[in-house]
């Protein structure tokens, strides 16, 4: 039996061989931060806690066998640069927080340190999560593991390109209109998007407050699962977060299909699609057919608007959110201003990349007196119809399949001189931010150039336990034609337990 390659395995694998002596915390941080090092070009991570990591796992491996060790004990996770850690630096991708160190840690981060995860370092981003491609970085573009030349997608691409490189056991990200579900599926890994309320935001850098999400970015559903039971629930210092209550996620694995009935959004198979993600979806729909999942045709007649209202009403919040950044009460102050409409306009001006500038005029427009009604107003009218129609849809159904992005991973630098085509990267993940509703996405194959390709779950509210069971389904049955032995380019180190 060939030696396992640990960079590349899930955590259920790892923890085994963690159990049993094969394998020490300390030996696989070592393996993930020598990946790191060997795989410049991917620029997934802005900061690294070697020291902390390393000195962490080595008491896990001190206490390992003292008891019964923690949920997580021993996983090695990243975390997007926009989830605050004490002390730690926390830049969101920006020039304008490139010093700044939070006081304070996100609940997310407390919950898992409690359960013994090793964090080894905040990933590259795009700034303030604005992005589809995380070109919109002040710490440089990250690339595609499976191709350099192509984007990881964003906003959370360092996150993805960070597990898609065998450089962590699995990451965070947040999502606000796809940016877990679309790296996800441009770097071949799973991106789960909790419904809104469902894990608190509490120490999360605000981009829009009424779409923001944190979720897990991992190899398996199983880990998907495992992480998700640790970080989800109440929150008193989050008032959004649900108090509904939380499932065992493992007991949705290792079950079958039969009965589910599997909703097909007609709006999502159109023209724009490129021909090996339909066909790539295609056959996954065909496969739960077979193995007893009803499929049914159902329609989400506002779709064509959700780009539209999200674009309006992402950037109002943003305009919002991010008046605090100012040069006075949080970023980098711009020196010799002489007054403080100076200071504000000097540090903005010189803190923040072109897309949030972008963004902050566009909600900034649609906010102001006379355009209320006419923009944001309606753009929430629209957003009351989107979520009428996935109401409707689950009438029927108990989940919908759909693509996570119409196209494979696309070129570095192809869309960034056209913002509205690089927006429409967005157009199947929107929606469920806009209703609040829980997503997967998962890799089901590979274009012809050997890109990945993602396909989508989409849940009821609070129903992650049912895209997980799916999830976990297709990943233990489903075996596409395209899905080759997973290959990286030559130069990016794959360490081996031992390699030192």
């Amino acid at each position: 039996m060939p030696e396992l390659n640990f960079a590349f395995c899930d955590y259920e694998k790892i923890a085994a061989s963690l159990n049993t002596g094969k394998l020490s915390s300390a030996e696989l941080t070592h393996i993930y931060l020598r990946n790191i090092q060997n795989s410049g070009p991917v620029n997934a991570f802005i900061s690294l806690f070697a020291h902390e990591a390393t000195r962490k796992a080595e008491e896990i491996d001190r206490h390992r066998h003292d008891g019964n060790p923690a949920k997580l004990a021993g996983l090695v996770l990243a975390v997007k640069d926009n989830i605050c850690m004490q002390q730690a630096q926390t830049t969101c991708g920006s020039r304008i927080l490139r010093n700044y160190r939070s006081p304070y840690t996100a609940t997310v981060i407390q919950r898992l340190a409690a359960e013994d995860v090793i964090f080894l370092g905040k990933t590259n981003m795009d700034e303030f999560a604005m992005g589809s491609s995380n070109e919109h970085s002040a710490f440089a573009a990250v690339h595609n593991p499976h191709d350099l030349h192509c984007v990881p997608g964003g906003s959370s691409g360092g996150s993805a390109a960070a597990v898609a490189a065998g450089c962590c056991t699995a990451a965070l990200g947040s999502d606000t209109g796809g940016s877990i579900r679309q790296p996800a599926s441009f770097c071949g890994v799973l991106g789960l998007k909790p419904t809104y309320g469902r894990v608190s935001r509490y120490g999360l850098v605000a981009f829009a407050s009424s779409l923001d999400q944190i979720g897990p970015i991992a190899r398996s559903a199983a880990d998907c699962a495992a992480i998700l039971q640790v970080i989800a629930g109440p929150d008193p210092s989050d008032a959004t977060c649900s108090r509904t209550a939380i499932p065992d996620y493992a007991s949705f694995l290792n079950r079958d299909v039969k009965g589910l009935r599997i909703g097909l959004p007609q709006e999502y198979f159109v023209s724009g699609i490129e021909a090996p993600v339909r066909t790539a979806l295609q056959d996954a729909a065909s496969m739960l057919k077979s193995a007893g999942a009803e499929l049914i045709d159902v329609s989400l007649p506002h779709t064509d608007y959700a780009i539209a209202a999200y674009y309006i009403i992402a950037t109002a919040e943003a305009s919002a959110n991010l008046a605090r950044f100012d040069g006075a009460r949080y970023g980098s102050r711009s020196p010799g201003a002489q007054s403080l409409d100076d200071l504000y306009i000097n540090s903005r001006t010189a803190g923040f990349g072109p897309e949030v500038k972008r963004r902050i005029m566009l909600g900034t427009f649609v906010l102001s007196s006379g355009y209320y009604d006419a923009y944001y107003g309606q753009a929430q009218k629209v957003r009351t119809l989107l979520r009428q129609d996935f109401t409707r849809a689950f009438e029927q159904t108990d989940l919908l399949l759909a693509p996570t992005c119409p196209t494979t991973a696309f070129a570095i630098g192809e869309k960034t001189d056209d913002p509205l085509t690089m927006y429409l990267s967005d157009v199947y993940t929107v929606s469920v931010n806009l209703a609040g509703l829980p997503a997967i996405s998962m890799p089901c194959g590979k274009d012809p150039r050997g890109l990945p390709i993602g396909l989508q779950l989409i849940g009821k509210p609070f129903d992650e336990g049912t895209l997980l069971r799916v999830t976990d389904f297709l990943q233990r049955h489903h075996r596409p034609s395209a899905a080759e032995e997973y290959i990286l380019p030559a130069g990016l180190y794959q360490a081996k337990v031992g390699s030192r």
